[in-house]
């Protein structure tokens, strides 16, 4: 396992699926790790459940729509640490499934507004203490599989993680120079409750997305973890800027 021993790192939606994975990943790997959440129940059940085995876990309740609150929550923790080494923005919703002429003015603002000026917010909060620092520092986002190609009846989606890619391409080459690695990790479908909300407890829409991946399985959501880690850790020192996709062979198809 890679080592993040005494690192400090934020992750915003890290309460449930594929942010808990990862917080835990991050924990067993030496990190210190604050929690930026709206679910506060689940933040702290983690958060409880993690430091009764001795890792260094934090609870920091915000919302990632509101720039006020991100802000707050990370100078919160530089604060109190000295430091922040890195960052994994992951908070998200799917939004609803319709075609883009039926898809309602609402729904697509809530979707972009979470999805990626949440983003936009986390890493705006990031980079101002980042940049101070003069140390090599990394922050990853999440994008998708939905941000390197289209998915039919998720226009809101797709667009926002398409943005979301754009964003981390346009920081890694603003903030190379300053050793601040942005990656962005492109998950495939992935067995957390974001799935389960997408395909509900039909076995025959499970069956169908099996069969269309190449490995025959949807992802385990501590397999985008390990990517994070990865992507966070100074083994990846000389990669800024990608877009990974975790996705069982989608994209090669």
């Amino acid at each position: 396992m890679m080592s993040l021993k005494n690192k400090v790192i934020f992750v915003a939606g890290g309460s449930t699926g594929i942010g808990r994975a990862t917080s835990q990943i991050l924990c067993q790997s030496g990190a210190k790790v604050v929690i930026g959440d709206i679910n506060e129940k689940e933040g702290r059940i983690l958060v409880e459940q993690l430091s009764s085995t001795g890792l260094e876990i934090e609870f920091c309740p915000v919302d990632v729509t509101d720039f006020k609150s991100i802000s707050s929550c990370i100078n919160s923790i530089y604060d109190k640490h000295g430091a922040i080494d890195g960052a994994f923005n992951n908070a998200g919703i799917e939004g609803p499934t319709a075609k883009a002429s039926d898809y309602k003015m609402e729904e697509w603002a809530k979707v972009l507004e979470i999805n990626l000026t949440g983003v936009f917010n986390c890493t705006r909060a990031e980079i101002s203490v980042m940049i101070g620092q003069n140390k090599p520092c990394s922050i990853v986002n999440t994008a998708s599989i939905a941000g390197l190609v289209a998915i039919p009846g998720a226009v809101g989606y797709n667009s926002a993680k398409h943005g979301v890619i754009g964003l981390t391409k346009t920081l890694a080459l603003e903030l190379a120079a300053k050793n601040i690695r942005v990656n962005a990790v492109c998950p495939g479908f992935t067995d957390s409750p974001m799935l389960t909300r997408v395909a509900g407890a039909s076995e025959k829409i499970r069956e169908q997305l099996f069969n269309a991946i190449p490995m025959k399985r949807t992802a385990k959501p501590e397999e985008i973890g390990n990517a994070v880690a990865w992507l966070l850790s100074e083994e990846s020192s000389y990669t800024t800027g990608v877009a990974l996709p975790v996705d069982g062979g989608w994209m090669a198809q």
